[in-house]
């Protein structure tokens, strides 16, 4: 059988880059101001992972901005800034507006070609992706990309971030050949310009050992990841967070291809490190204790593993809210471990209720919500109840064929479990077909 609720167990790190979302930083003035005040201060509750307490002080700061008149930089500052704060936690319809706003505002005061508007256009775009709005992310990305080419140069490194959240958004769609070439352009651009033990030059590796990692190529992924690692620990000290980022990535990567033994220590120095970095209750703790309960979980060692997704859960419904799409992911883990156990009334509203939030926070067509109905189908499967899983697999289906394209690796995952039920259900043939398009698929992507 082949389940998915593992699936995103490594979200908040896949893709570990400068300038994926970029918060605005207080345009120079001589005084200070209650604004600049609250500006700095939001910056800091959100460095610090204290997002509700960012929202207050933001939101106090577009109040502020907004006795400076309609077109005031400032202004867009503080709508950029707001419009992040409401996109971390998973507020995707209240952010729209602010970065469409804050777009506006600096295309009139500074023109169409500033390298300012690239950056809310980046914005703007990552926010699309979140949503898998792929058709509307494309554009802006290569229009930020455009604007930085001819503003700074084709080397410069703002050109390489639009360049990796660009091939990022192809990676998310399974379109590697098309992201490989912009992934390594961005690489070479930075080391080019920063040296290559530049910090940004880690984050550009991580990008690169990502997609590898993402199409089963471990060999160029492993020394990828490697020296990423190197380089976080030389320039920013071995308890930096992008440490512990870079280590539970490498881990993951063991993971993967069984290195359970190899694993672990790396996925314990890194919750380790953003204990004592972030504190106890940020969400990228969350994120780590999953990692580690994904680990303990895929070696059968369930008592392990369960307290560690139910803090990851109870850290996330506290930092994010009950309704973000980070809490559909950890009740999936956890249900999805309460299935390996047979423990199915304990597991079926886990899924229900993950289901009904990413409906909620990302619409009925959103990849992640197929991995809900998967997930929610396959505990049906698994439980003989062919009938109720049978729906949700062609719902599934028909859902990543739509936002992912009809040869992404996630059409071939469904296809697999579909083939399941249509053997069990006598009808070889149908199974056959179907297993054969996931074939096809698996290996066209291994080219």
């Amino acid at each position: 059988m082949n389940t998915e609720h593992n699936r995103r167990g490594f979200v908040a790190f896949a893709a570990v880059i400068a300038g994926w979302f970029a918060l605005s930083v207080a345009p120079v003035f001589s005084q200070e101001t209650p604004w600049r005040v609250y500006n700095e201060d939001g910056l800091e509750a959100h460095k610090a992972g204290r997002y509700a307490e960012s929202e207050k002080l933001f939101k106090l700061a577009v109040a502020e901005a907004e006795n400076f008149g309609p077109s005031d930089p400032r202004l867009a500052t503080s709508l950029n800034n707001l419009a992040e704060v409401y996109s971390t936690r998973g507020k995707y319809d209240q952010a729209e507006p602010l970065y469409k706003r804050s777009l506006t505002i600096w295309e009139k005061a500074l023109g169409p070609d500033h390298p300012e508007v690239a950056t809310t256009l980046n914005n703007l775009a990552e926010l699309y992706g979140t949503q898998s709005k792929y058709d509307e992310a494309e554009p802006l990305h290569k229009r930020a990309l455009a604007i930085r080419e001819k503003a700074l140069g084709p080397d410069h490194p703002g050109v390489a971030t639009s360049l990796n959240n660009l091939a990022n958004l192809y990676r998310a769609q399974g379109k590697y050949d098309e992201a490989e070439p912009l992934l390594k352009r961005s690489l070479t651009i930075l080391e080019k310009a920063l040296g290559s033990d530049h910090p940004d030059v880690a984050g550009s590796l991580n990008s690169l050992a990502v997609l590898y990692c993402t199409q089963g190529k471990y060999d160029q992924a492993e020394p990828l990841h490697k020296r990423s690692l190197t380089i976080w620990e030389k320039a920013l000290g071995l308890d930096h967070p992008k440490v512990a980022a870079s280590l539970n990535n490498l881990a993951n990567l063991y993971r993967a291809q069984g290195k359970y033994d190899e694993a672990e220590p790396l996925h314990k120095r890194a919750l380790a490190i953003m204990e004592k970095a972030l504190g106890p209750d940020h969400s990228d703790v969350a994120t780590t204790l999953s990692n580690l309960a994904l680990l303990y979980n895929g070696q059968g060692k369930y008592d392990q593993a369960e307290p560690l997704y139910k803090r990851a859960l109870a850290i996330w419904q506290k930092a994010l809210g009950p309704d973000h799409p980070y809490v559909a992911t950890s009740l999936n883990n956890l249900a999805g471990l309460y299935q390996s156990q047979g423990k199915y009334d304990q597991a079926e509203p886990m899924y229900i209720r993950a289901l009904a939030i990413g409906e909620k926070a990302l619409g009925p067509d959103h990849p992640d919500v197929a991995i809900s109905v998967t997930n929610l189908a396959a505990l049906y499967y698994s439980q003989g109840k062919y009938d109720q899983a049978e729906p949700l697999y062609k719902r599934a289906l028909a859902i990543n064929e739509k936002a992912l394209g009809p040869d992404h690796p996630d059409v071939a995952s469904v296809l697999e479990n579909y083939a399941d039920l249509l053997r069990a259900t006598s009808r070889q043939s149908e199974a056959e077909k179907v297993l054969e398009r996931a074939r096809m698929i698996r290996k066209a992507k291994q080219k």
